[in-house]
C-alpha cells in the first residue's frame, strides 16, 4: 500500500498539470532546494538557509511566529464574524446578541477573535522589546525596525477600531473618549477627530468608518508590511542571533 501511494504521488508530481503549477519539484541537492524556495511566491520571502543557533528558543522565544499566528487567527475569525454582522446602528448590537444566544458557537467565535486580538497586542510589544534588548535594530536592520514599529501602530489601530463595532455602551463611550483625546492634538486635532468619526458625533458615520478601517484598510496595510518585514529579514541575512561568543560560532559565521 505504501509503495503504491508513493508511486501515485511520483506520477502526480511528474504530470503536466502539476508541473504547470509547481515549476520545481522536491530535490536532494542544496541547489535544487534553493530553487524551490526562490520560485515559490510564499517561500521566497524566507531565507534559503538559516544558521543553526538562530533556531534556538532563547534567541527569539518564537515571538514573531506567535504574533503572525495570532494575526492569522484574527483574519479567519474576523471573516467568519463578518457573515453575522451588519455595520449599521439598528442592527450592530442585535447582531452581537445573536452571536451570543442564537448562532451556534457564536460566543466561542467572538471570544476567540477578542482574546487573539489581546494576545497579538501583547506579543507585538514583547517582540519589539526582545528585538531591542538583543540589539537587532542595529545596521543593517534599522529599516526593518521601523517596519516593526509601523506594525505595532497598525496593531493598536486595529484593536481600537474594532472596539466600536459591538455598538454597546462600553464601545460608544470608549471611542468618544478616544476621539476627544485625538482632538487635543495641536492645530490638527479637530480635523483628526472629524476624519475619524465622519462628523462631530459618534454615530452611524463613525460606525461605518471604523468598520471599513477595521475590516479592509488596516488588515491590507498590515499584510503589506508583514510581507515587507519578512522580506527584509531575508535580505538582512536572516534572523538576528547576536554576536558570536564562542570560537566555533565565529568560525561558523565565516
Amino acid at each position: 500500500m505504501a509503495r503504491s501511494l508513493t508511486t501515485y504521488l511520483d506520477d502526480l508530481r511528474d504530470s503536466r498539470v502539476w508541473r504547470s503549477i509547481f515549476r520545481s519539484g522536491p530535490g536532494q541537492s542544496n541547489l535544487h532546494r534553493a530553487l524551490v524556495v526562490q520560485s515559490n511566491v510564499f517561500l521566497h520571502l524566507f531565507s534559503v538557509k538559516a544558521r543553526k543557533r538562530v533556531l534556538d528558543f532563547s534567541v527569539t522565544w518564537y515571538l514573531g511566529a506567535l504574533t503572525f499566528g495570532a494575526f492569522l487567527i484574527l483574519v479567519i475569525t474576523g471573516v467568519l464574524l463578518m457573515l453575522y454582522y451588519h455595520p449599521s446602528v439598528p442592527l450592530a448590537y442585535s447582531d452581537m446578541k445573536d452571536l451570543e444566544f442564537v448562532v451556534s458557537s457564536g460566543v466561542f467565535l467572538r471570544n476567540l477573535h477578542r482574546w487573539s486580538a489581546h494576545a497579538m497586542v501583547l506579543l507585538v510589544f514583547a517582540h519589539l522589546a526582545k528585538v531591542f534588548y538583543r540589539g537587532a535594530y542595529r545596521p543593517p536592520r534599522e529599516f526593518n525596525w521601523v517596519i516593526g514599529v509601523v506594525l505595532l501602530l497598525l496593531t493598536l489601530f486595529l484593536s481600537y477600531t474594532g472596539y466600536l463595532l459591538p455598538w454597546d455602551q462600553l464601545a460608544f463611550w470608549a471611542v468618544t473618549v478616544g476621539s476627544n483625546i485625538a482632538s487635543a492634538v495641536p492645530l490638527l486635532g479637530h480635523h483628526i477627530r472629524f476624519l475619524m468619526l465622519g462628523g462631530n458625533l459618534v454615530n452611524a458615520n463613525a460606525l461605518l468608518r471604523f468598520y471599513v478601517l477595521h475590516c479592509m484598510i488596516l488588515p491590507l496595510a498590515a499584510i503589506l508590511f508583514i510581507a515587507i518585514h519578512f522580506w527584509r529579514i531575508r535580505k538582512d541575512g536572516g534572523l538576528y542571533a547576536g554576536a558570536p561568543t564562542t570560537t566555533a560560532e565565529k568560525e561558523a559565521e565565516r
